[in-house]
């Protein structure tokens, strides 16, 4: 079968893309508003996008036109930090993805621990293994959208924090120790699983 996007509803689209590309990792993203207001939400439209420099992306929707508060902190402050989920977190995970009043913090609301960032004003969950400090250097907001679309932000990688228990050898990191969550369609979750290893030609 084939499916035009720009003939079928966006939730039939969404379905087939986050059905089809899977597994995805989850960005867990914590902010600061120009208030001083601490937020925090999971992102799987997430990615490394380059290492020298170290960059990564998120995009988030704007449903209804609205923007959700992490995007304006982050157009605000052009700040943030992307805290990775492992197993023992996921709940608290979901609990930050509820929708609640922007003067309202998901922290306190999912009961995490916000740590003070070294070099941004973004604060870190003190909970993750690993967390890295960001800075905004783009954002594009998507053209063509039937429903509100969507913002990509990129961001530089200022600072790595990686807890000593996932670390290996050097940087290595022990995956057995750090047992991150992937996110698949719908309400899935995913474990790390079978690992098997092709050595490139």
């Amino acid at each position: 079968m084939q499916f035009d996007p720009s003939k079928i509803s966006g939730s039939d689209t969404y379905k087939l893309l986050t059905g089809i590309v899977i597994p995805r990792p989850i960005g867990w993203i914590s902010t600061i508003s120009p208030k001083g207001e601490y937020n925090v939400a999971p992102f799987s439209f997430f990615n490394v996008v380059g290492e020298d420099p170290p960059h990564v992306m998120f995009s988030t929707v704007r449903t209804g036109d609205k923007n959700k508060d992490t995007l304006n902190n982050v157009l605000a402050t052009k700040q943030f930090v992307v805290n990775m989920v492992t197993e023992d977190l996921v709940e608290k995970m979901n609990t930050t993805s509820q929708a609640i009043p922007s003067n309202e913090s998901e922290f306190e609301l999912a009961g995490l621990t916000p740590l003070q960032s070294v070099l941004i004003k973004a604060p870190r969950v003190k909970e993750c293994l690993v967390t890295m400090e960001c800075e905004m250097v783009h954002h594009y907001f998507l053209e063509d959208h039937k429903n509100g679309g969507a913002c990509i932000i990129v961001g530089r990688v200022l600072l790595f924090h990686v807890d000593e228990k996932v670390l290996l050898e050097g940087t290595k990191i022990n995956l057995e120790t750090y047992k991150p969550v992937a996110r698949l369609a719908g309400s899935n979750y995913s474990k790390l699983g079978e690992i098997f290893s092709i050595k490139r030609n």
